[in-house]
């Protein structure tokens, strides 16, 4: 079987590049059957890619240790679920996930434009599959997943396998790296349509109506993967943080930003025909970056507890980033005419420079978190030296930014288009203002004294009395139109124009997480040594030790702690943290105990017993508002969801300039 799948990797390089070539080569040799025939091909390599793709899904489950990946990410002892994601739990078969993913994107956006966009549709193709060549030109001569096991001439089977990394067999890690590539990887779409409208000079922004479904459904996949990434690093590694500024956590959030900037920004080419050029960087940006993080996971650049170890791989990606960003940046740059915006900005208070702020910072923030990734790696290229960032550069540099994009979330929708006067700022800004501070100074009375802590608790409030507000309005007005009752009114309002309540949706689960985020200012942590049936005080709950139990399940030794908690006397929760040693890979992974409620967590990690087994060591945490992160996600998935619905009255735009001619030459012609 592994024959076939190489094969089949094989056959589908090879009609990568002839697609590439043919849609190419049929859009300006004026030959429409190459360009179907490029087209017929992308649904050849889908089919061959899924063939290849069951087939090692195929050998892990069964167990085939004569193919070398299998006996690297699987073992007989693994479940069945853990051996299915061991599809990418190692390099060749994460690439091998990325060119199916990119197969099956590539395949939608064919079927779903085989008859629009016929001008530009051959350089959609023809730069989807240049990206979809490059991964399974890695999988087919670098890094193949069908790879055997040979001693001289001989095929050997070894007859168990070394399994996952324990940090990896955890239910999150069944789906973090799904979704997380479903974001990396339909990034590619938006950025193939940009080009394409670039490269063709598209008259008018169809382009973006196409794609800003597509980019709202990538942002939301990467949103996902990024979050439960968090999650996993919260309860699997053992030191409750859900974040600490690895190098691949950067990785996977720098797209992110880039997207969020272009998300918002594409609004104003939209509706105004204005941030031409900045949309043509974000998307672009967003892609390159995306090709980069894959970069740093993959190649062993950086150091990191997500990132596979050195590869061959490392040339080939440097030099295919290094190309990507050259010729993106010579396009952009030879077609700076086409991108001139047709509007000016009228004034900096307006909604229309709010939205450039908001890529300003945005940017600024992509920035720092770029330069803190690649600077270890540009001095040790320099010097030889290793240098390393600490969180700290990272929370002195993006904490400031982070509150003023908070502030401007909140300042966007009190701002009139084209100009506000300062008597309109005043009325909309009283309430909001008014609530910030309002809880700024209930907290101050409570006794919380932290500065930063206090203005992003005020600014949350801001942000959410304008949401509230906008939403108020909106459906105040429909319900005294129409005496409609007041959630049936909301319902309608947001029905009427699904992308603005939606986004304002979005940007309250932002608030949410906001929250969350600042409750960190406040976490307790303690070490302590219990031994059986001993209490210790910490924070507000006496924990007991009940029991220490050992165990093995054939794949691994564990040694499972049972505490007892209270709180004035009376016992409310038990935690069960657990430390597991995995035989295959001799590695040793901990099960954390969490007692969650809304307003903090109570976190207990079990690091096993002293060398006497005299008494157990347990790390002990409290988070505050921690709940509040993963409630915002809830929010901005539903936020997100409403804004890939159509909306029930469709909002028409005035057509810009450029649209404007084209019409009249249309007119003229008939």
């Amino acid at each position: 079987m592994e024959n076939i799948g190489a094969l089949a990797v094989l056959l589908s390089f090879c009609l990568a590049a002839f697609a590439t070539i043919a849609a190419i080569a049929g859009k300006y040799g004026r030959r429409p059957f190459l360009v179907v025939s490029a087209e017929r091909a992308v649904y050849a390599i889908w089919g061959l890619l899924t063939l290849a793709s069951a087939i090692l899904v195929s050998l892990l489950i069964t167990g085939d240790y004569r193919i070398a990946y299998v006996a690297g990410h699987s073992n007989k002892a693994m479940s069945t679920v853990y051996k299915f994601t061991a599809w990418w739990g190692g390099q060749e078969g994460s690439l091998l996930l990325w060119s199916w993913l990119l197969a099956t994107y590539s395949a939608i956006v064919v079927y779903t434009n085989r008859r629009k966009f016929r001008d530009m549709m051959p350089i959609v193709t023809g730069i989807m599959m240049a990206t979809l060549g490059f991964f399974i030109g890695m999988i087919t001569f670098v890094a193949s997943p069908f790879k055997v096991l040979m001693v001289g001439r001989g095929i050997i089977n070894v007859g168990d396998g070394s399994g996952l990394s324990p940090l990896l067999q955890w239910w999150t890690m069944a789906i973090h790296p799904p979704f997380l590539y479903l974001g990396y990887v339909g990034f590619t779409v938006p950025f193939a349509f940009a080009m394409a409208s670039l490269i063709t000079r598209q008259p008018g922004e169809a382009w973006i109506h196409t794609t800003r479904r597509w980019a709202i459904l990538t942002w939301l996949f990467q949103s996902t993967g990024v979050l439960l990434g968090m999650g996993w690093a919260y309860v699997v590694l053992g030191w409750g943080g859900y974040w600490g500024w690895d190098p691949v956590e950067n990785a996977s959030l720098m797209p992110w930003i880039t997207a969020t900037a272009f998300l918002h920004s594409v609004m104003m080419q939209e509706k105004k025909g204005m941030m031409k050029v900045w949309n043509m960087v974000l998307v672009s940006a967003t892609f390159l970056l995306s090709i980069l993080g894959t970069t740093l996971t993959r190649t062993g650049l950086v150091a990191s507890v997500h990132a596979f170890a050195q590869s061959p791989v490392k040339p080939y990606f440097t030099t295919f980033v290094i190309s990507a960003t050259v010729l993106t940046a010579f396009a952009i740059i030879r077609n700076l005419p086409y991108l001139r915006s047709e509007v000016k900005l009228e004034s900096v208070v307006s909604r229309e420079s709010s939205f450039l702020f908001n890529n300003v910072i945005l940017l600024a923030s992509c920035f720092a978190v770029l330069w803190g990734t690649l600077f270890p790696v540009i001095m040790e290229a320099v010097s030889g030296e290793k240098e390393t960032i600490d969180a700290p550069y990272y929370n002195r540099v993006n904490i400031p930014i982070a509150l003023f994009l908070l502030f401007l979330t909140g300042v966007g929708p009190l701002i009139a288009w084209r100009k506000s006067s300062l008597s309109s700022l005043r009325r909309a800004f009283l309430l909001p203002t008014m609530s910030g501070l309002a809880v700024m100074l209930a907290l101050a009375v409570l006794g919380i004294h932290q500065v930063e802590a206090l203005i992003a608790f005020g600014l949350c409030a801001f942000v959410a009395a304008t949401i509230i507000g906008e939403f108020w309005k909106g459906a105040n007005a429909i319900r005294a139109k129409e005496h409609l009752p007041l959630p049936r009114a909301a319902f309608e309002l947001t029905w009427r124009n699904t992308r603005r309540y939606g986004g304002y949706l979005v940007h309250m689960g932002v608030v949410f997480m906001f929250i969350g985020f600042t409750g960190s200012a406040f976490n307790l942590h303690e070490t302590h040594n219990l031994g059986l049936e001993q209490s210790i005080r910490f924070g507000r709950y006496d924990l007991k030790l009940v029991s220490v139990n050992n165990g093995d399940n054939g794949n691994y030794e564990f040694s499972h702690a049972v505490l007892d908690v209270l709180e004035n006397g009376k016992e409310i929760d038990q935690l069960n943290p657990e430390v597991r040693f995995y035989k295959s890979s001799q590695q040793q992974s901990s099960i954390v105990g969490i007692r969650r409620r809304l307003n903090e967590d109570l976190y207990v990690n079990y690091s096993g017993v002293l060398p006497d087994n005299s008494k157990a060591i347990f790390q002990m945490y409290v988070f505050p508002l921690v709940t509040c992160i993963w409630a915002g996600y809830w929010v901005l998935l539903f936020g997100t969801i409403i804004c890939l619905i159509p909306g029930k009255v469709r909002l028409q735009y005035a057509r810009t300039r450029s649209e404007e001619r084209r019409v009249g030459k249309e007119c003229r012609s008939r």
